[in-house]
């Protein structure tokens, strides 16, 4: 028996769109890569052709050409597109965060949740093997106090790509901190509530109570230099405080 590649859409033009999503759509076994709609219809028709897609202007016709989205926007376009995508009966792959708004975030949780439609957000770190490995051997060692941990990127700097309008108002705790959220909950298990603490710029600390007792705090920003001369480091209790994977400093990933 044959099965049918699922089909595709991408949702976006831009950097993030045609360095990641792009490619590996391109490139996935059992997923064909049909359709590309953005709000650039020029820029839409250049990507489309690298992949021998179809460009759409239209939304409701780009919908109905594919089984499932790829986004690659800012979470305010992304919001409503995802909703009505999923009430379609459109299986999603979204960026973070969903949305801006909670009332956008639970339209879109609800879309998905009455249309028993898939859906996960795209935390990279995540899909990453040598993250993966090391979360495995967190959750497999267990008995952790806590953690303590830093990104420090660099997407407000001028030249850097991911230095987005989106972005530069939100700043880091809308961009990066989910990714931290992510890691976290996954090692620590699920928050319970989280604190957050403004410094300087778009610099933001914050404090998670994890279900079971356990406590993290991490700092993110989007505005340090692209070669910081520190990095973070992390504290160690009687019962251990665990490390997240790697450096996460310098330019985003």
């Amino acid at each position: 028996m044959t099965t049918k590649p699922l089909r595709f859409g991408l949702v976006g033009t831009g950097y993030w769109a045609r360095i990641t999503h792009a490619p590996a759509l391109a490139s996935t076994e059992g997923v064909e890569f049909t359709a590309v709609w953005g709000r650039d219809p020029q820029a839409a028709a250049g990507l489309a052709a690298e992949y021998q897609a179809t460009p759409y202007r239209d939304v409701a016709a780009f919908l109905a050409a594919v089984d499932a989205v790829s986004f690659a926007v800012p979470p305010d376009v992304q919001a409503p597109i995802a909703t009505q995508a999923a009430r379609d009966g459109k299986h999603l792959l979204l960026e973070k965060p969903i949305a801006l708004t909670e009332p956008a975030a639970d339209g879109l949780v609800e879309a998905v949740e009455r249309a028993g439609v898939a859906s996960v957000v795209f935390f990279t770190q995540r899909f990453q093997p040598d993250v993966r490995a090391w979360l495995a051997e967190v959750v497999a060692r267990g008995g952790w106090a806590g953690s303590v941990s830093a990104w420090l990127g660099s997407a407000q700097r001028e030249a850097n790509p991911f230095n987005t309008p989106w972005r530069r108002d939100k700043g880091a705790l809308w961009d990066i901190g989910p990714h931290m959220v992510s890691l976290l909950w996954a090692s620590l298990g699920p928050v319970t509530s989280v604190t957050a603490d403004p410094g300087p710029a778009d610099v933001t600390h914050l404090v998670l109570h994890h279900q079971g007792g356990a406590t993290s705090a991490t700092t993110v920003t989007l505005s340090a230099t692209e070669a910081p001369t520190s990095k973070p480091g992390c504290g160690v209790s009687p019962a251990g405080w665990p490390r997240p994977a790697g450096a996460w400093t310098g330019s985003r990933c």
